[in-house]
């Protein structure tokens, strides 16, 4: 079996897809196609589809026209190891978009994301629950995740 997650784009869709594999390591689109019939979503030549990896993720995505738009329903976590890499990807993301707390940002499409430190996991997962239960304050008053305030909260 293959597992797949599927987007579908108002418009854009090329731009869109050819932005998030430029950003993250391991990435890439795999083929852009359109289809020269007519659909149900338009005319000859006005749906496309593709198909792309983000990381170790596949993806296949559609740009058919107003359907129903993204919302926080589905998200794609992208999960750092530095700061560096949140900083870059919060950055890149959030230009044209929105942030929100807890590390979720919506980009220009309006497709949710949320850019979490690894450190963020572990430092949750600790046995002291004093510890945890620290760390989950901190975080829930964060919009961008840092790494040095969680782990500051950590050790109280």
């Amino acid at each position: 079996m293959k597992v797949t997650q599927h987007l579908w784009f108002e418009k854009d869709m090329e731009t869109a897809i050819r932005f998030y594999a430029s950003l993250i390591p391991g990435s890439s689109v795999e083929w852009i196609s359109t289809i020269p019939a007519e659909t149900p979503s338009g005319p000859p030549g006005s749906v496309k589809l593709a198909s792309f990896r983000l990381g170790d993720q596949r993806y296949m995505a559609i740009e058919a026209g107003p359907l129903d738009p993204f919302n926080h329903a589905f998200s794609i976590i992208v999960e750092c190891g530095t700061q560096g890499e949140i900083d870059r990807l919060w950055e890149a993301l959030k230009e044209g978009g929105s942030t929100e707390q807890c590390g979720w940002l919506r980009d220009r499409w309006g497709l949710s994301w949320q850019i979490t430190p690894k450190r963020l996991g572990e430092l949750m997962g600790d046995p002291d629950p004093a510890k945890a239960k620290r760390v989950a304050e901190a975080m829930l008053k964060m919009v961008k995740f840092d790494i040095a305030a969680l782990e500051a909260a950590a050790r109280g």
